[in-house]
């Protein structure tokens, strides 16, 4: 108030006074500002720390899902290079099932053929043998006939001989 004097002692204290209060509340401000500034720190890192977690989570998540889908993909691939390879292989199967059944025909056609010329030849030497037979018994009735002859003929002569021993 203007009424009342103010002792000059006092007037210098107050304004340290104030002073002080102003530095304390300044400091205090500060302290409130830093603890909120630590609290909001703390829970920026902690949000931070979570997200991160979440985000590996997320992470390990979706590397997981592509990997199913690769293998999703990778096993029809594997199953429809199985199927053409089983339809090739069936393939492959019949055509060498043809060749076994056509060398199987041939194979049989080869032994009718060597049946045939076995019998072939065995008829032919039963007629070489009936022949050879056919010959040889007229070569021996022919050489009976020359040994009947000679017989004859040398008897003849040794009858000759004999009956006309005095002609020598």
């Amino acid at each position: 108030s203007p009424a009342m004097p103010r002792p000059r002692f006092t007037a210098p204290m107050t304004a340290e006074a104030e002073l002080l209060l102003l530095q304390r509340q300044a400091l205090a401000e500060e302290e409130a500002a830093k603890a909120k500034r630590e609290l909001l720190t703390r829970f920026l890192q902690e949000k931070l720390s979570r997200e991160e977690q979440i985000s590996m989570w997320g992470l390990h998540k979706v590397r997981t899902l592509w990997r199913s889908a690769q293998r999703k993909t990778k096993d029809q691939e594997l199953r429809q290079d199985i199927e053409i390879l089983s339809q090739t292989f069936s393939r492959v199967m019949d055509c060498k099932d043809g060749v076994i059944e056509a060398l199987v025909r041939d194979l049989k056609e080869a032994e009718e053929q060597q049946n045939r010329a076995l019998r072939s030849h065995l008829h032919l030497t039963d007629q070489l043998l009936h022949l050879q037979r056919c010959r040889l018994g007229y070569l021996e009735q022919g050489f009976n006939a020359q040994v009947g002859a000679l017989k004859a003929e040398f008897e003849a002569e040794r009858c000759g001989i004999s009956g006309g021993e005095g002609e020598w």
